[in-house]
C-alpha cells in the first residue's frame, strides 16, 4: 500500500500473504520534519533527503528532533486501522497486535557546501589520505579488511575519474557508514544499521534513542578520522610526553618510541579501531597487533597485550568504557596514532629503502627527488624554516 500522510508523507506498508502475516513498514524522518516545516510557517529550500538552507537553522534542528518513536508508532497504527489485513476485528480484540520493531535504520548528517567544487576537491583528497589498497581503479574502504579478486562477498566500488561521484564506504559487522557528495552541493554522510544486535541492542522501536546516538556518533566520528587524516599535527609538548615513560598514581608507563616495531604496530592496530562505535576489547586487538609484528597470535602472549593496552591508557590514547572490559580511543589517540602510522609509512620506509651503493646512479636522484618533495610539503604545512 503506497500513502501520503499528512505528517509523514509518502510511504509504504507492506503486508505479507502467509502466516504469521509480517507487515513491513517505511517511511522517511526528512518528510516529516519537510511537512512539518511548511505546516509552521518555517522558510526552507529542500534538499533531496534534507534541508539546503533556511534562516532559522536552530529551530529546524529543534523540530527535527521531535521525531521519536511514539510518532513512528502513531502513524503505523492509525493506518493499520484504515487498511485491510490479515487481522480481523475478533482476532484484535482477542489481544493479537502488531509490534514494531527495527529492521533497518538510517541516520545521516548533511553538511551543505559554500563552495561544492572546493568541497568535492578536499573529499578526494581525504579518499586517498585513508585508503592504500586496491588498485586505483577500484577504490573501497572496508573496514579492517582488505580486498582483493578472491575476497567473498558483495562490495561497491567507485573509481574516483573525472565525472564520477566520489564515496567513502566503511564497514562495520552488517552495519556500514556511508559518506558521498548529494547533488553537487552537500557532504552526506550517513550510517545506516541493518542488525541493531551488532550494538547489543534490542530491535523494539523504543530502542531508536540508544539506535540514534550511535548513529549519530558514528557519522562525526568517521569525519573526526578525516579531519585527522588531513591535518593530524599535534604539539610538541604532546609528542615529548608520549615517547617518554609516565608516572600515573605511581604506576609507571613505558614511553612509546617512535620507530620502535611494537609501538608502530600497536598505532596501526588503534587506527583500525578508531570507527569502531562500541569500543575494542583485549581479544580483538591481540590478533591484529601479532599479525603486524609477523608473529603467530600464540607468540605473542596476553601478558604482552596487557601491559601495552596499559601504556596506551597511562598515556591518554585509549579509555576504559565504564562498566565493561573495554576501550575506546580518545581524541589525542587517533591523531597521535595517525602521525606515528602516515610518517613512518610515507617518509621514513620510503626514505630508508632508497639504494646507497656508490655505483648506484639512481640513489642521488632519488634523494633529490625526496628531498624538493619535503620542501614542498614543508612550504604547503606552513613548516619551513
Amino acid at each position: 500500500m503506497y500513502l501520503v500522510d499528512r505528517d509523514f508523507g509518502p510511504l509504504f506498508i507492506k503486508f505479507c500473504t502467509y502466516f504469521p502475516y509480517a507487515v513491513k513498514v517505511c517511511l522517511n524522518g526528512h518528510e516529516w520534519l519537510k511537512r512539518q516545516l511548511t505546516r509552521r510557517g518555517v522558510a526552507y529550500e529542500p534538499l533531496d533527503n534534507g534541508i539546503r538552507s533556511t534562516e532559522d537553522a536552530a529551530r529546524v534542528q529543534a523540530i527535527a528532533h521531535q521525531l521519536d518513536a511514539a510518532k513512528i508508532d502513531a502513524v503505523v497504527r492509525k493506518w493499520l486501522r484504515r487498511l485491510p489485513h490479515p487481522f480481523t476485528a475478533a482476532h484484535r480484540a482477542a489481544g493479537y497486535r502488531y509490534q514494531l520493531s527495527i529492521l533497518q535504520a538510517e541516520f545521516a548528517l548533511t553538511q551543505v557546501l559554500d563552495r561544492p567544487l572546493t568541497g568535492r576537491c578536499f573529499f578526494e583528497e581525504v579518499i586517498r589520505e585513508n585508503l592504500d589498497i586496491g588498485r586505483p581503479d577500484q577504490m573501497q574502504l572496508i573496514f579492517d579488511r582488505r580486498i582483493t579478486r578472491r575476497t567473498p562477498g558483495q562490495f561497491r566500488t567507485r573509481v574516483l575519474t573525472e565525472g564520477v561521484v566520489p564515496s567513502l564506504h566503511v564497514q562495520y559487522k552488517k552495519s556500514k557508514v556511508k559518506q558521498y557528495h548529494k547533488e553537487g552541493q552537500a557532504l552526506r554522510t550517513e550510517t545506516t544499521i541493518n542488525d541493531t544486535y551488532d550494538f547489543e541492542i534490542g530491535r523494539a522501536l523504543h530502542n531508536l534513542p540508544a539506535l540514534r546516538e550511535i548513529g549519530f556518533a558514528a557519522n562525526r566520528r568517521l569525519l573526526r578520522v578525516e579531519h585527522l587524516s588531513h591535518d593530524c599535527r599535534i604539539g610538541a609538548d604532546h609528542l615529548d610526553a608520549v615517547t617518554q615513560p609516565i608516572v600515573v598514581d605511581t604506576q609507571r608507563a613505558a614511553g612509546l618510541r617512535f620507530g620502535d616495531r611494537r609501538v608502530l604496530a600497536l598505532m596501526q592496530a588503534l587506527c583500525l579501531f578508531a570507527l569502531n562505535p562500541t569500543g575494542f576489547r583485549h581479544r580483538d586487538v591481540r590478533t591484529h597487533i601479532a599479525q603486524l609484528l609477523g608473529r603467530d597470535p600464540d607468540e605473542y602472549a596476553a601478558g604482552q597485550t596487557t601491559y601495552d593496552l596499559r601504556r596506551l591508557r597511562r598515556h591518554g590514547l585509549i579509555a576504559r568504557v565504564p562498566r565493561s572490559h573495554k576501550y575506546r580511543i580518545t581524541s589525542l589517540g587517533a591523531r597521535i596514532a595517525m602521525l606515528y602510522v602516515r610518517v613512518y609509512a610515507r617518509g621514513v620506509r620510503p626514505a630508508a629503502s632508497l639504494p646507497t651503493s656508490a655505483g648506484s646512479r639512481r640513489g642521488p636522484q632519488a634523494f633529490e627527488r625526496l628531498d624538493a618533495a619535503l620542501a614542498n610539503f614543508l612550504q604547503e604545512a606552513r613548516l619551513v624554516a
